[in-house]
């Protein structure tokens, strides 16, 4: 099988990675690429992900035979669709499903109308309407969420009635907005595979959001900045995600004729009344997927050709057994105002290969090569991942290997992976 990932993320090149083990594969094909995925893959640099006829002439050009798309910009520009059409087999999300992560508003009415537990909501489209319902609910919190499809974690979660409008007004200027209550909890992501009878559940994860050391109150969201897999839930937990949320979910998709070949991911928040849906996304997360594909043993491209097929709905999970950890190093002044044009420390040619079997795994973001190096041109510059036999060991192991990836200006969170095992520290 002859296979080509669509992106230059950290996800983009942890899924690549995952596809160079298969032992089905013949050549696997990266676009745009990035510096790590040159050592196990063709990186085809000049071509753009979100232009279709530039995809769609890559694929012909090497004899693809299967397209995977896990993130967002290639969505959004129809490459799926176009590339069905010419008979190129896909993996990802076709533009008639897009509304589930692009629109707020539909989602939630989805949701709603399939009995999906999610927090009260409502929409605004002007400064006014929203200023009115906040000031007559001071002291409440909520989150505000931009209404389309946003590149990350645009979002506060606040009781400052004065901190929730402006960062609403700013967020009108672009398109409606979600206010909802909020719901205390512990917020997971939980993806699946899906074909045309049956799903594929991965395994849960939890995501760092924020730039500080705090997941709650004024802290600034980001992309995200560090993940643990598989996080430990009890079964009954589990079952009440699958039986309220995940299950009911692709029936939905299914009745309304929704449903495709590709990833849904379910932001979750898993609160004492029970599990709440946050979001759909319509694409995988980052950085959970750098922490979960560490941990997989299933062939990913078994796995594709059980969704063609449409035989997911047969295949068990098949993990290591071991816990991931998975810290982002940023640049300066991320999210707000980044510093980009940095130049990396050299990295041992092992660990840009990922081939140094010590548990340590190392999965670029915004960065490129250039003559005399590697260099940020964003703010989550790479994922460096530490697995071991319980999230303790693998937070140690992560961290002491954190200086991997060095440059001027460089930050990452401290804590990635901590709150689940102080306690036993202490």
């Amino acid at each position: 099988m002859k296979v080509l990932v669509l992106g230059s993320g950290a996800k983009d090149h942890a899924m690549a990675w995952w596809f160079s083990r298969s032992k089905l594969i013949e050549g696997l094909y990266v676009a745009p690429s990035n510096p790590g995925t040159a050592a196990f893959a063709v990186n085809l640099p000049d071509v753009n992900p979100s232009d279709k006829d530039q995809v769609l002439a890559a694929c012909r050009e090497n004899g693809i035979d299967f397209v995977f798309i896990g993130t967002e910009e290639p969505l959004q520009t129809g490459v799926i669709d176009h590339l069905n059409k010419h008979g190129i087999e896909t993996f990802g999300t076709p533009g008639y499903a897009l509304k589930l992560d692009s629109d707020r508003s539909f989602s939630r009415q989805f949701a709603t109308k399939h009995g999906i537990p999610i927090p009260d909501y409502k929409i605004f489209k002007t400064v006014e309407e929203l200023s009115s319902y906040l000031n007559q609910h001071k002291g409440t919190t909520f989150t505000i969420k931009p209404n389309d499809l946003s590149p990350s974690r645009v979002m506060i979660s606040s009781d400052d009635t004065d901190a929730l409008l402006d960062y609403g007004t700013n967020l009108l200027k672009k398109s409606p907005v979600v206010v909802e209550n909020h719901i205390p909890g512990k917020a997971v992501t939980i993806s699946i595979l899906m074909d045309n009878e049956g799903y594929f559940v991965l395994p849960v994860c939890y995501e760092y959001t924020k730039r500080e050391h705090t997941d709650v109150g004024h802290g600034v969201a980001t992309g995200g900045m560090g993940a643990v897999c598989p996080l430990p839930l009890d079964q009954d937990i589990m079952d009440e995600i699958s039986s309220k949320i995940v299950h009911p979910t692709f029936k939905a998709l299914k009745k309304e004729k929704l449903y495709y070949k590709g990833i849904l991911t379910f932001s979750l928040i898993i609160s004492d009344n029970g599990p709440f849906l946050l979001d759909y996304h319509v694409r995988l997360n980052d950085p959970a997927t750098q922490a979960m594909v560490p941990l997989m043993r299933n062939d990913i491209c078994e796995l594709m050709l059980a969704m063609h097929d449409n035989t997911l709905k047969s295949v068990r999970l098949d993990m290591s057994g071991n816990s991931a950890v998975a810290v982002v190093i940023a640049s300066e002044g991320y999210p707000e105002d980044t510093r980009t044009n940095q130049k990396l420390a050299p990295i041992p040619p092992q660990y840009m290969s990922n081939a140094f079997e010590n548990g340590t795994f190392l999965f670029f973001g915004a960065v490129e090569s250039r003559e005399n190096g590697i260099f940020t041109t964003g703010g989550r510059a790479a994922t460096v991942v530490g697995v071991d036999k319980n999230i303790m060991m693998a937070n140690s192991k992560v961290y002491s290997s954190i200086d991997l990836v060095n440059f001027d200006g460089s930050w990452y969170r401290s804590d990635i992976g901590v709150k689940f095992f102080e306690s036993v520290t202490q």
